[in-house]
C-alpha cells in the first residue's frame, strides 16, 4: 500500500462518520420542525437556530479532521495521468473554517429574524443556503480524490437554488417554514448516499 491511500483511509474514514451523523440529525430536525411550521413559536424558533450551529460543530470537526489526515500526508509520486490526487486538505480546511463564520452570523441573524416573523427568516436562511452551498460545491470539488463527493457537490448546487427560492417565496403571501424541513432532509439525503459511497470506495 503507497503512503498516498493510507493517508487517505482516516479522512475518508472520519468523513463517513460525520456523514452519517448529519444525515440522522438532518432527519429528526426536519421532522421536529415540520411538526412546529405552522408559527414562529419558542421550539420552531430554537429549531432555526440549532441547525446552523450544529452546521458550526460539524465542519469543525471536518476541519480538524483533515487538517489531522493533511499532516501525515506524504506524496510518494505524482497522480497518474487523468487521476485526481487522493487528498486535497488545505483548500478545504480553508473553505471550512469560512463556513463556520457563515453559519454562526446566521444562527445570529436567524435568531433576529424571529422577532420580525417568517417572511424575514427565510431571507436569511436563504441567503445562508446560498453562501453555504457555494462553499459546499467548492469543498466537494477539492475533495474528489476521496470518493462519494458528487452528491456532495450536487447538493451544494441544490442548495444554491433552494436558498434563492427561499428568498422569493419571501416575497408572496403565506410564507411557510414547511419548505426548510423538506430542504433539511434531501440535504439529509445527500449526505447518506456520500457516506455510502465512501464506504465503497476502494483504496488506491
Amino acid at each position: 500500500m503507497t503512503t498516498n491511500t493510507a493517508s487517505a483511509v482516516g479522512p475518508a474514514e472520519s468523513l463517513r462518520r460525520l456523514y452519517f451523523v448529519r444525515f440522522g440529525f438532518a432527519l429528526v430536525w426536519a421532522g421536529l420542525l415540520f411538526t412546529t411550521a405552522s408559527s414562529l413559536g419558542p421550539v420552531a424558533i430554537a429549531l432555526l437556530v440549532l441547525y446552523p450551529l450544529f452546521d458550526v460543530v460539524a465542519a469543525v470537526l471536518d476541519a480538524r479532521s483533515a487538517k489531522a489526515g493533511c499532516s501525515g500526508v506524504r506524496v510518494a509520486k505524482p497522480p497518474a495521468r487523468g487521476e485526481a490526487p487522493v487528498v486535497a486538505a488545505g483548500k478545504p480546511i480553508t473553505a471550512l473554517y469560512v463556513n463556520v463564520a457563515i453559519s454562526l452570523l446566521a444562527a445570529a441573524g436567524l435568531g433576529v429574524a424571529a422577532a420580525s416573523g417568517i417572511p424575514d427568516v427565510l431571507r436569511v436562511w436563504g441567503s445562508w443556503a446560498v453562501v453555504a452551498g457555494l462553499v459546499q460545491l467548492f469543498v466537494g470539488a477539492a475533495r474528489r480524490g476521496l470518493g462519494g463527493q458528487w452528491p456532495m457537490i450536487l447538493s451544494g448546487a441544490i442548495s444554491v437554488v433552494a436558498g434563492t427560492s427561499f428568498i422569493l417565496q419571501a416575497t408572496m403571501d403565506g410564507a411557510s417554514l414547511t419548505a426548510l424541513a423538506g430542504y433539511a432532509t434531501l440535504g439529509g439525503i445527500f449526505f447518506l448516499v456520500s457516506a455510502l459511497r465512501l464506504r465503497s470506495t476502494p483504496s488506491r
